[in-house]
């Protein structure tokens, strides 16, 4: 396979110190956690944190600050900052913003209606206050052109302790906008009992209706996977069955995509003794297990992206060979029947990010960003 490579130079790391941010303050870092995503017309936007305020910008465009006020932003592991784009030309960013208390956090959301040179402030879309989980968000605009947030939340947890009552995990809850990011519905709960802190996986299926794959927690214990899609009408499903019991987050979310053919594909991580890695299956559209589940990645191997184009896919991941972090990825021209060998396409012996595939207007992109070349894409042919 050919890769054609485009560092981004514009956008490495520490490019923007003479914007002015003033003094870091704690808890404030920089992150190499950051949000990528494909606009309506196929140009690659990418967000990332720096000095408490998230910047996006568009390839070979202007970087523009959507904060103005700092604030910690959540942008590390399975957080980022996330990127969507309205049918109006809006722009939307996504984040959690973590609170006082340990684990607790809310999601917050700014829109821009000018192309993203400016936004509004950030506002809080939980409808719940209380200084709990409320983290780990996705987003996502459906065919509709209605904007979706999904993420975890331990309201139910809470409200359970107060009555002395068990409540396993944590739950699924979902919030959406008709009217392009200013008004949002009451939260709504998609599921109860999911894993604490694994991210969730968002797609559109054929029809234009947005899922959601998330880390269940199902009894007795068991850490697989459940899909949904967020408006409700159908309840959650079983998606993986690797029986993986365990007492404890991974925190190592699943990815997901949806065929033209309504067949889900899905990629995940299972730490079950003796059959630990990741692994790729298929769901047909009732929610029927195609084949036993396929190992890929090998030992070390982690957070596995996932994206399709018709018949064709590609699975990407990191993996750490006990002295580098080493990019590979693998594909299938025949909608996950057979794939080709892992190839390598990038590696780094300093710290990285996750990887992320996007699929727009025709293109497949693979994004990375390591400390020491900063933001990287591959076209994928």
């Amino acid at each position: 396979m050919r890769f054609v490579s485009l560092i981004l130079a514009f956008l490495a790391l520490g490019a923007f110190a003479g914007e002015g941010h003033g003094p870091v303050k704690a808890g404030l870092k920089p992150a190499l956690a950051a949000g990528v995503a494909l606009d309506g017309a196929g140009r690659l936007w990418w967000a990332w944190t720096e000095a408490g305020h998230v910047h996006v910008q568009p390839e070979g465009g202007t970087a523009h600050r959507v904060n103005a006020v700092p604030e910690i932003v959540a942008a590390d592991g399975e957080n980022r900052p996330k990127l969507a784009f309205g049918p109006k030309g809006e722009v939307f960013v996504s984040w959690t913003r973590p609170l006082g208390k340990p684990y607790s956090g809310e999601v917050r959301l700014a829109r821009s209606i000018d192309g993203g040179n400016s936004f509004s402030p950030p506002r809080t879309v939980n409808d719940d206050r209380r200084e709990i989980t409320h983290r780990f968000e996705s987003m996502i605009v459906d065919g509709e052109g209605r904007l979706w947030l999904a993420w975890i939340d331990k309201r139910d947890q809470e409200d359970a302790k107060a009555r002395r009552q068990p409540y396993a995990g944590a739950a699924i809850y979902v919030s959406s906008s008709a009217d392009g990011g200013e008004h949002f519905g009451p939260d709504r709960k998609l599921d109860d009992h999911s894993c604490e802190c694994c991210r969730l996986a968002l797609t559109l299926d054929p029809q234009g209706r947005a899922w959601g794959l998330w880390r269940g927690v199902l009894d007795p214990n068991v850490r697989d996977h459940k899909l949904a899609p967020l408006d409700g009408t159908s309840a959650p499903v079983r998606a993986t069955a690797s029986d993986w019991r365990v007492d404890a987050c991974p925190h190592h979310g699943p990815a997901l995509a949806i065929g033209g053919d309504g067949v889900r594909h899905l990629a995940w991580f299972s730490g079950k003794e003796g059959a630990a890695g990741l692994f790729y299956s298929r769901l047909d559209a009732s929610g029927r297990f195609l084949d036993k589940p396929l190992s890929f990645g090998g030992r070390g191997a982690a957070h596995p992206a996932l994206a399709i184009a018709g018949q064709r896919l590609w699975l990407a991941w990191k993996r750490f060979d006990g002295e580098r972090t080493v990019l590979e990825l693998m594909e299938s021209g025949d909608g996950g029947e057979h794939w080709s060998a892992a190839r390598i396409v990038a590696m780094t012996e300093g710290a990285s990010d996750q990887p992320q595939l996007l699929n727009g207007k025709g293109q497949v992109l693979l994004a990375w960003r390591s400390a020491d070349q900063g933001f990287m894409k591959w076209s994928l042919p």
